[in-house]
């Protein structure tokens, strides 16, 4: 039985991440955009009627009536209705030998290939669109795709090209004078305009029109071409019969692109800027490739770009809502639902997005901060007592930053011991709290893990929860990984006691796959995020606005400028709702005890941690000249040297991407985790298979 079907899931369909009524798997991404294609389709139905009436006319013989018209654009409605149900079968990349570009016909081949098409029967184009898909390409040739095999990789993204001349008519007329758009509606809708009305143009509008609609017809075809460029890196970044990284030496790259990223006092033409575009793109890390696993953010999703791009064109600021209404709308929503799958009752509490995790947590201290001493936003630091902060020796360096930021010092960020898994052991940490009292020391803060970044490793919230209530001593939880499987009814008992928290911290851009940045910081008690940074800016914040002002979030935040980051999640979670999001998260981490099961088996790899509470899979790999070496510090010094020296290998082959790291006194190990639901089992039978091979040419 396949991994797949052993799960019960249609990998392709998981990598689109919202639950299917008939399984525990993940809806097509064509059904999403349905609506857009069905205006699409009503908008080429029209257009192909009106040509296909002027063709006729044309055509020698005579024209035909109105009855075949419209029996012709009935049939080819039908075609359309066919075609659409295609996509949702969902789109897969093909191999290299499955991609057929059709040769060059002539028009009276194309015509005869048209008219075959458009008489086809319901049932026999059904039949075509299951064993073929279309994508676009940047030539304009259509690429035509075999549906793969169930042992086929699915492609993550349905490339889904839109209308660009419905676009361009639409664009022109709301933009350019009536007669520009004229102009612009003739070229756009492929009409050729007559001799007549080109005179009567170029006469009336000389002056006027030449510029502007010069000007306008290269912002679209610049517009244009950097879209098709877009769609082709998608395409490139899920066929993983392409490289991840096009690698160079910092030195080597640099001289390779003196050309198109040194800066010049001339300005530089479009098209100079489109290849330069392009030239940047080739030599970026593929960070949606399937075969990119290097950190935690991975994958590349097609509704959080589709959200990244509105959110560019709107361009607007988050500091009030008289600049961003729809959006802070949409925060609040948003922000409020994370607070309620937290726990906190009816989601009350307060948050802001930020940019990060690290300022997530640097809020979360400064806040702690302002709870315990409200007079430091007046008086400053020199009015505190000596304060101290807790981590576990696990947590992330944001933590002992936020310290530093904060003028506490990082040597009054102390460690608190884990156990064998990477957990806070919370006897350690009263022992820690005591100690400090002692020695005359403020105890203020506690940060705790959900889902440590090299382990994996959950704390024990309830029992950490319980000291630090003893000590009255603020918690925080930096869940900036594991917030996520609050989603999963299967897997939340892993952060259980996650309500009693004081702030988590919770990055939608790891584990949820939005693209990034997409952090928050969620702080139980109302208020204290505008009682810590507020300073009511009169010319941005005032009171006696004509709408209601607790919606100008700006002054509880320590930005004054702050990005658009809620649309491209909201845009993922209104598409795909909690169920999901759960089902994205279950399967994950049922790949994860594949990957487990397939180490075990494997000779050559040692896992660093048995049976990983998370999706961090740890482990060596030893080359066949060490495996009858005695462990100790000779055999550790050389298998210190093994993963960097694949991890070096693999990059300038392009193969792959993967983390590796020391910890404590182990020597370097690889670090997989698997975030990127467009993964299936063949990708991780790839990376072993892989590892295997260069740690033995090595």
């Amino acid at each position: 039985m396949s991994f797949s079907a052993e799960v019960g899931l249609d990998p392709t369909d998981v990598f689109f991440g919202s639950v299917s009524p008939t399984k525990k798997s993940v809806f097509n991404l064509s059904a999403l955009s349905r609506s857009w294609e069905d205006d699409r389709r009503r908008s080429w139905c029209a257009e192909a009627g009106h040509q296909n009436k002027e063709a006729e006319a044309r055509r020698p013989g005579g024209t035909r009536d109105a009855g075949q018209v419209t029996e012709n654009s009935s049939r080819a409605t039908s075609s359309l209705e066919d075609n659409r149900r295609k996509h949702e079968s969902g789109t897969h990349l093909p191999s290299g030998s499955e991609v057929k570009r059709p040769a060059t016909r002539d028009a009276g081949q194309v015509t005869e290939s048209t008219s075959r098409a458009t008489s086809s029967s319901p049932e026999d184009n059904r039949r075509k669109d299951e064993s073929t898909t279309h994508l676009p390409s940047a030539s304009q040739s259509d690429v035509i795709i075999k549906q793969p095999s169930s042992t086929s990789r699915p492609l993550s993204t349905s490339l889904l090209e839109p209308d660009w001349r419905q676009f361009e008519l639409i664009y022109a007329k709301q933009l350019l004078p009536a007669r520009e758009y004229q102009t612009v509606s003739s070229s756009a809708s492929g009409r050729t305009s007559t001799g007549k009305e080109r005179a009567s143009v170029a006469t009336s509008s000389s002056a006027a029109a030449g510029p502007a609609a010069d000007s306008y017809e290269q912002t679209v075809s610049f517009l244009n071409e950097l879209v098709h460029m877009l769609l082709e890196h998608i395409r490139r970044s899920n066929d993983r019969s392409c490289k991840v990284l096009d690698f160079h030496h910092p030195h080597h790259l640099r001289e390779m692109m003196g050309h198109c990223i040194d800066l010049h006092a001339e300005p530089q033409d479009l098209e100079q800027i489109l290849s330069d575009c392009k030239e940047t793109l080739k030599y970026c890390v593929k960070t949606g490739h399937p075969h990119f696993i290097n950190q935690l953010s991975q994958g590349l999703d097609v509704l959080a770009v589709a959200g990244e791009w509105l959110t560019a064109v709107t361009n607007t600021n988050m500091f009030t809502y008289e600049v961003a209404p729809v959006f802070t709308l949409m925060e609040d929503i948003v922000l409020t639902h994370m607070r309620e799958l937290v726990g906190w009752p009816q989601g009350d509490g307060d948050s802001i997005f930020a940019p990060g995790g690290a300022i997530s947590n640097l809020y979360a201290m400064l806040v702690a901060r302002h709870a315990a001493f409200p007079d430091v936003k007046t008086k400053g630091v020199r009015a505190l007592p000596p304060l101290v902060a807790f981590q576990s020796d696990q947590s992330h360096f944001s933590i002992k930053k936020a310290g530093l930021i904060l003028g506490i010092g990082t040597d009054n960020v102390v460690s608190v011991r884990t156990d064998e898994r990477g957990c806070m052991i919370p006897e350690d940490l009263e022992c820690r709290l005591c100690e400090a009292q002692s020695q005359g020391l403020t105890p203020f803060f506690v940060s705790t893990t959900a889902g440590t970044t090299v382990l994996g490793a959950f704390d024990p919230l309830n029992a950490i929860a319980d000291v630090c209530e003893k000590y009255g001593v603020w918690l925080h939880v930096d869940g900036a990984f594991g917030g996520s499987v609050l989603l999963s009814k299967k897997h939340r008992q892993l952060i259980a006691g996650v309500h009693r928290a004081n702030s988590i911290t919770w990055n939608p851009h790891k584990l949820l796959g939005v693209t990034l940045q997409c952090s928050a910081i969620l702080i139980r008690e109302k208020g204290l995020l505008q009682a810590c940074n507020g300073l009511k800016a009169s010319y941005l914040f005032q009171s006696d606005k004509l709408y209601e002002t607790t919606y100008d979030t700006g002054d509880k935040a320590i930005q004054c400028g702050r990005h658009n980051d809620i649309f491209k999640l909201w845009l993922m979670w209104r598409a795909r709702g909690d169920v999901g999001f759960e089902a994205q998260i279950d399967y994950l981490m049922t790949l994860s005890q594949y990957m487990q099961a397939e180490l075990a088996k494997r000779e050559g790899f040692q896992m660093v941690l048995e049976k990983p509470q998370f999706l961090n899979i740890s482990f060596w790999y030893i080359p066949t000249s060490l495996r009858g070496t005695a462990p100790g510090p000779e055999r550790d010094a050389l298998l210190n040297k093994v993963a960097p020296r694949i991890k070096g290998m693999m990059m300038e082959k392009g193969s792959m991407m993967v983390g590796y790291q020391p910890l404590g006194n182990l020597p370097n190990f690889f670090r997989v985790v698997l975030t990127n639901p467009g993964l299936v089992a063949s990708d991780v039978d790839f990376f072993l298979d892989e590892i295997a091979n260069l740690g033995e040419d090595e």
